[in-house]
């Protein structure tokens, strides 16, 4: 079994993800790291029992990741909070999943130069449903059959998401621009300029919706639209567990998710 270790495990997406870690025959729960909650037991946090896995603070992530043995660490927390944490991970010989968004290219390039420097397997991926990547899939084949058809792409998230448009909206555009040789892409609009051939990307957000992404290939007399909707953060937090499975026992290197399901 993979050990593996969650940064902001007293949070949301760090409970459903340590749910997934404990229903999985392939990884197992050696560390935890939060600012809040520290030095209490994980399982307990989450009342769903002892787990004998006590809440480290994250400026002694070196030496707890070093003592527990741990292989893999997942994180998905903010951008600054990452950058920091995880070249500390990668410099400790420890693996790492990222389900983060929000980096600036400048923080992401930090996070891919210290897996690389360090030897490392990792991936930062903005999205690690199964469902979406094969959406990705999906786009990037339609793409090359309506590159004359106006694209746009729209994505709502529940009003608690700090970065906007989101990782997955970012990375659909990706997807097609390179599809496409290399389309533009701008983030909303305004004005009386008239449209151009970039792709559009537009974030809505409101309520506690999951994750809502639809790209609409527009041409004249008809339009397709693609359509993914997360019902629920289980689909990010399963896929995010069978990458560190996966990565867990790959090679140093930078990976996707793409790999991992072999798309």
């Amino acid at each position: 079994m993979i050990n593996v270790g969650v940064t902001g495990a007293s949070g949301r997406m760090g409970r459903l993800i340590i749910d997934n870690i404990l229903m999985s025959e392939d990884v197992c729960l050696t560390a935890a790291f939060d600012l809040a909650n520290i030095g209490k037991d994980v399982g307990e946090v989450a009342q769903i029992g002892a787990l004998n896995v006590p809440i480290s603070d994250v400026s002694d992530m070196e030496s707890v990741l070093k003592e527990t043995c741990t292989q893999v660490l997942i994180d998905f927390t903010i951008a600054n909070a990452t950058v920091v944490n995880a070249p500390r991970a990668a410099a400790s010989g420890v693996s790492l999943v990222i389900g983060t968004t929000g980096f600036t290219p400048e923080q992401k390039k930090t996070i891919e130069d210290s897996i690389v420097e360090n030897n490392v397997a990792g991936i930062i991926s903005p999205n690690y449903s199964v469902g979406v990547n094969v959406f990705f899939r999906i786009l990037r084949e339609a793409a090359k059959y309506l590159s004359d058809t106006d694209i746009e792409i729209i994505e709502a998230h529940h009003n608690q998401k700090k970065d906007a448009p989101s990782g997955t909206a970012k990375g659909a555009a990706e997807v097609i621009s390179e599809a496409l040789g290399g389309k533009d892409y701008v983030y909303g609009r305004e004005g009386l300029a008239p449209r151009g051939k970039e792709i559009g990307i537009h974030a809505v957000r409101g309520g506690d919706i999951v994750g809502d992404h639809t790209v609409l290939f527009a041409g004249d007399g008809e339009r397709i639209e693609i359509k993914h909707q997360a019902h629920s953060r289980q689909a990010f937090a399963g896929g995010a567990v069978k990458a560190a499975a996966w990565i867990g026992n790959a090679e140093p290197g930078l990976y996707t998710m793409q790999d991992i399901l072999g798309l």
